[in-house]
């Protein structure tokens, strides 16, 4: 009990309020952006709708060298943030290690809030933290691509489909695994995102929490009310 009692008094009550607001939106808005992508479309859903459409035409072409392509193009991405991610948690990590030159570095700001060297490691940590998920959920989603290239190799070819049902089989369960490849790397997208929310604590808890809801709220508009998503959904899907 007195562990619990003296870790409560490391931070202020408005830092543990921040905390709790920051977790519970990217938590909750990543919950609340799977449930209603359900019943409205959302970038996702809509991108995924065409990964199936794609793996069905994937079934219908003798040579798949663009389909190869293609899964290398997507799988790019993944790889890169992967990479640059490393490079980052090395950074924090670094900070960790000159924690009183950094934290008197941010003092230096007039509007920062001052805090304990400690308080300041746990900024950091909190941020490394974010970046070491962000490289799990990157690296699941390059593994995830290199499945789905896996189905597509092998892929019978056009003329050996008997029925035109284990061909849209085939299309929706290679899809699926594209689309859960994208999940994954969404997810790592959403990490970078809430990163920039994080970083408005070194300045204070107020900052946290304003930065917090500002990019739940940039995270909705672009899944659920971006021009793209009206472009996608102009075959006759309401966005």
């Amino acid at each position: 009990m007195e562990t619990l009692a003296s870790l409560w008094r490391v931070l202020p009550w408005p830092d543990w309020v921040a905390l709790a607001l920051f977790f519970v939106a990217w938590a909750g808005y990543a919950r609340f952006a799977h449930q209603r992508a359900r019943t409205t479309p959302s970038l996702l859903a809509l991108t995924n709708r065409e990964r199936t459409r794609w793996m069905l035409q994937a079934t219908w072409r003798d040579t798949r060298v663009i389909d190869g392509s293609v899964v290398q193009t997507l799988s790019a991405s993944p790889s890169f943030f992967a990479s640059t991610t490393i490079l980052i948690i090395g950074g924090l990590l670094a900070v960790l290690s000159t924690t009183e030159k950094a934290s008197e570095i941010v003092r230096e700001i007039p509007f920062a809030a001052r805090t304990s060297v400690l308080v300041f490691d746990l900024k950091v940590l909190l941020l490394t933290a974010i970046f070491v998920y962000a490289f799990f959920r990157f690296t699941w989603s390059l593994r995830q691509y290199g499945f789905g290239a896996l189905l597509l190799g092998a892929a019978p070819l056009p003329e050996r489909y008997t029925d035109e049902s284990a061909r849209t089989a085939f299309a929706t369960r290679a899809g699926r695994v594209m689309g859960l490849a994208a999940e994954a790397f969404n997810d790592g997208l959403r990490a970078y995102y809430m990163s920039f929310a994080a970083m408005g604590w070194f300045l204070s808890p107020w900052a946290l929490m304003a930065g917090t809801a500002g990019v739940v709220f940039i995270l909705y508009r672009r899944e659920f009310h971006s021009d793209v998503l009206a472009v996608l959904a102009a075959d006759g899907t309401a966005p």
